[in-house]
């Protein structure tokens, strides 16, 4: 008698299983991969938000005509909003639908929140517990000394034990801030003659586009009705200060109040430079504007040291601007192009090289005049890697703007001074503008969506990201001394 032959039938599949067990190695990787190159880790991150953005923009749902939005306009607003830059190439209050207005609303808290950062924030929510790693990732996204690999010192502005409550402050300032400032716009607005739901939902378009510091208007009229309303120019001119300060120092100031804890060096910088370069930034446009006929100089006296004020304040990121830029004095605007490169504090929702960079450079200068061998500030010595940071960030800033103006120049046939102010404004992610990144060719429209992009990610997390490791030299060359100055 034959033995009956054995099944060829295979036996059945865990599909289930497999999915799972392939989902939780790709996890892995992309946590190794983020806890071993942070820097990586988030260009990669931040540009795939971007194309998504790029993406959702193009959708017919997302114009207000339901047409096809062009690439290069779909790609510039979408840098421009998760960059919270606030440039433009279409006209904002008209050319979206309220779908695509939602979408902009969204990509400016997720750009002022930061990648890495959000991340952290999701990751803490989804596993109940922020580790290790997440503080890791995070901590890079705060602090660009820690985008290098090997250990870094404690002993600076955000440590990592800080990391927790800085993700809290980073969610509760958002919603606090953002809320506060829109309860008070929104009677103004009411007053103004806006219906009650349009005055809510425009209340809260202002705040969130001032906090962020990305400078986008709701509404096609923009802020010229409120040219000269101390009230409405008060509040943006608060909620852009408050985002450029930078969440490690909302975080600190906080924790002050709350507990008396000694105020670290880098909020002490931050404050001093910023109020400083407000207060110098107001005089300068007071000064060089105050008899233009065609900016300030056509306001009530009154009004004027108002709108110096408030543009100063715009310089720090905003994007908001009172004045028509286009008409304003050439040396005016050389002033403002000052202060937008430099832009606001580290790690805020503001652009620009920081206030802290400028104060380490000029805290260098005036230790070598002095002959003092230690930089020094408020009774504490800063290490020489911080200034040697500084340097970096300041030159590849410089060079980007160059190559940006240069490219202006030649590709869209842009006068020199005009290139550069807008050039600077990009990478600063500032959003002030002569009226030209409306009028840009295509090519231009690439060109400041590459500044744009350079200028949020920050030189210093692109050249961390570009380096393929750490190489670690075990000897030390003979010195040798150049000639400088």
């Amino acid at each position: 008698m034959r033995t009956p032959r054995a099944s060829s039938i295979p036996a059945p599949v865990d599909t289930d299983g497999l999915l799972r067990r392939i989902v939780s190695a790709v996890g892995r990787k992309i946590d190794d991969f983020a806890h071993h190159t942070p820097s990586r880790f988030a260009v990669i991150i931040f540009t795939s938000i971007i194309l998504l953005w790029t993406t959702i923009y193009m959708l017919p749902i997302s114009s207000a005509d339901g047409t096809v939005t062009p690439f290069h306009e779909a790609l510039f607003t979408a840098v421009s909003t998760i960059c919270v830059t606030g440039l433009s190439v279409v006209d904002m209050a008209t050319h979206w639908s309220g779908f695509g207005h939602f979408m902009v609303f969204l990509g400016m808290q997720v750009g002022a929140i930061g990648v890495l950062t959000l991340a952290s924030i999701m990751g803490a929510i989804v596993t109940r517990r922020l580790g290790l790693r997440q503080k890791l990732v995070a901590a890079s996204d705060s602090n660009a000394l820690r985008t290098h690999a090997g250990p870094v010192s404690e002993s600076q502005a955000v440590k990592l034990g800080d990391i927790g409550g800085i993700l809290a402050t980073v969610a509760i300032s958002l919603v606090i801030i953002e809320t506060f400032i829109a309860l008070l716009i929104i009677p103004r607005l009411l007053i103004a003659g806006e219906p009650l739901w349009d005055a809510i939902l425009d209340g809260f378009f202002w705040a969130t586009s001032a906090f962020t510091n990305t400078g986008f208007m709701p509404t096609s009229t923009g802020i010229e009705p409120f040219a000269t309303d101390a009230w409405m120019l008060a509040c943006l001119a608060t909620a852009v200060f408050l985002g450029s300060l930078g969440f490690p120092v909302i975080f600190a100031l906080t924790r002050w109040v709350k507990t008396k804890q000694r105020i670290s060096v880098h909020v002490k910088l931050t404050l001093s430079t910023t109020v400083l370069l407000f207060v110098l930034g107001a005089i300068a446009i007071y000064v060089l504007e105050g008899d233009n006929p065609a900016t300030i100089g056509a306001q009530e006296p009154v009004f004027r040291p108002m709108t110096a004020g408030f543009m100063s304040a715009m310089t720090r990121s905003g994007g908001f601007s009172t004045i028509d830029l286009a008409n304003a004095d050439p040396a005016t605007m050389l002033a403002m192009q000052m202060l937008m490169f430099v832009g606001g504090g580290s790690a805020s929702t503001a652009g620009g090289i920081k206030v802290t960079t400028l104060a380490i450079l000029f805290l260098a200068a005036f230790a070598e005049a002095k002959g003092v061998n230690d930089i020094q500030a408020f009774g504490r010595r800063i290490p020489n890697d911080v200034l040697r940071l500084a340097v970096s960030v300041t030159l590849w800033g410089a060079t980007i703007v160059a190559v940006s103006s240069i490219s202006l120049m030649h590709f869209a046939s842009v006068p020199f001074d005009e290139a550069l102010f807008e050039a600077i404004s990009a990478f600063a992610t500032c959003g002030l503008s002569t009226g030209l990144t409306g009028d840009l060719p295509e090519q231009g429209a690439y060109i400041l969506s590459i500044t744009m992009w350079l200028g949020r990610v920050g030189t210093v997390t692109m050249a961390a990201a570009l380096a393929s490791s750490e190489h670690k030299q075990l000897f030390r060359l003979p010195e040798e001394r150049i000639i400088v100055g």
